[in-house]
């Protein structure tokens, strides 16, 4: 079997050799085809990697492009730190008008916004019960004034006989017994004088305070002002039993009034009488009232756990443009200086290339950047006062420096990482 198997692969081998000419040549063409294909597309792969390699290395070599900074003065003035609590307007004196007697509203001759003086009549309470009280304390007042004539005249006659018998006693005539019986009713007389007497001014007395009553029925304003409140109709019934119902509220000058502002416990220890003020209220947004704090009051007031303090603080009215429980949202200057060095807040909060943890972190003191010849500089600097908007500068700066407040430009994380190195060279 082997040597079948092997004149088999001779008899192939032969029949290879035995090949037309034509047949051997196609074969060596289509494989110099397949060569040049092979070639032709590893050499636009190497072109392609070419390319994409020159664009990166134009990309990562060129210019990052130019960083323009914001720029703001170093400039000199006043500069007030202030703190801010909203409160309400009020007028600095307001008496409530009540009623020391129940009854029921008779008339009403005060209104809202109703201009009245000291003892004018603003309403009336039904006064019928109260002048039968005072009509029948006169009628007990005149039967104990009766009373006591009567026993005047009483102790006038056993006078006149305590006197005869006393006379008699010492001739002999009365007895002893009958002088004494004299002498006894007379003493009676006068303490029935003074028992009538003391019940007469009893019955003086309640007639005065039914009097006072019935006075009690006309409410009167205790103070000229004028009326802010209202409480009460015709017809009405009011009971002072065990608390005086509140009629109206007068206030005694609108011209003058105070803002009750509610300051947090972490500001009100810098808040202290004399301090400047001014606030708003929405019905004139762009109209600021200036007043001063008069009062820092030590109670607190709690409200959902937040505790703050009411600060008084008085304005002027001429205009009557404020009026009672407006909204009012409050600045109180507590620190101020007229001619600092300032400059605008976001000096102090920039920091160029975003190199806020590199460079700015590298100091523990406040610092800004200024622009000299085009490129940033840091400036470290001592804060004193700062707002919202400006900060106070002690050391470091000069009126008429130039602080950057911002910066526009830089492309990327080139751009930034170019500016970097050059900021550290300025470091």
């Amino acid at each position: 079997m082997e040597s079948a198997y092997h004149r088999e692969s001779s008899r192939d081998r032969l029949g290879e050799t035995a090949a037309s000419p034509e047949t051997r040549t196609a074969s060596v063409l289509a494989g110099r085809d397949r060569r040049r294909s092979h070639l032709a597309g590893a050499i636009w792969i190497i072109v392609a990697l070419a390319i994409i390699g020159g664009v990166a290395a134009w990309w990562a070599t060129r210019g990052a492009p130019p960083v323009s900074y914001t720029t703001a003065p170093v400039t000199q003035g006043p500069v007030s730190q202030t703190i801010t609590a909203s409160g309400s307007v009020n007028p600095m004196v307001t008496v409530q008008v009540g009623t020391y007697v129940s009854g029921v509203i008779q008339s009403i001759s005060c209104d809202y916004n109703t201009q009245v003086k000291k003892g004018q009549t603003c309403a009336g309470i039904d006064p019928r019960p109260y002048q039968t009280v005072v009509d029948q304390d006169q009628a007990t007042l005149a039967t104990a004034n009766a009373q006591l004539a009567k026993d005047q005249t009483n102790l006038d006659y056993t006078k006149l006989t305590f006197q005869r018998n006393q006379d008699l006693v010492k001739r002999g005539i009365v007895s002893q017994d009958t002088f004494d019986a004299a002498q006894s009713a007379y003493n009676q007389a006068q303490a029935q004088i003074q028992v009538d007497q003391a019940d007469v001014q009893q019955r003086q007395a309640a007639l005065d305070a039914a009097k006072v009553n019935l006075s009690y029925t006309n409410i009167v304003s205790p103070v000229d002002g004028t009326v802010i409140s209202r409480n009460v109709n015709v017809g009405q019934t009011v009971a002072a039993s065990f608390q005086t119902p509140t009629l109206f509220v007068i206030a005694t000058d609108l011209t003058k009034m105070e803002v009750d502002a509610n300051v947090s416990e972490s500001d009100i220890g810098n808040v202290k009488a004399g301090d400047q003020a001014s606030f708003t209220v929405e019905a004139f947004p762009d109209h600021p009232f200036t007043g001063n704090v008069t009062q820092v009051r030590r109670a607190p007031q709690t409200v959902q756990n937040v505790v703050t303090y009411d600060v008084v603080i008085d304005v002027a009215n001429p205009d009557l443009l404020l009026r009672p429980g407006m909204t009012a949202t409050t600045k109180i200057v507590v620190a101020q200086r007229d001619h600092a060095v300032r400059v605008p807040d976001q000096a102090l909060r920039f920091s160029p290339g975003g190199l806020h943890g590199a460079a700015a972190g590298q100091s523990t003191h406040s610092q800004v950047w200024v622009l000299q010849n085009g490129e940033p500089v840091r400036r470290p600097v001592v804060v004193g006062l700062t707002t919202d908007a400006q900060a106070e500068i002690l050391q470091g700066l000069q009126p008429g420096e130039q602080v950057i407040v911002g910066e526009r430009g830089g492309n990327g994380a080139g751009g930034n990482a170019s500016q970097a190195s050059r900021l550290r060279l300025r470091l």
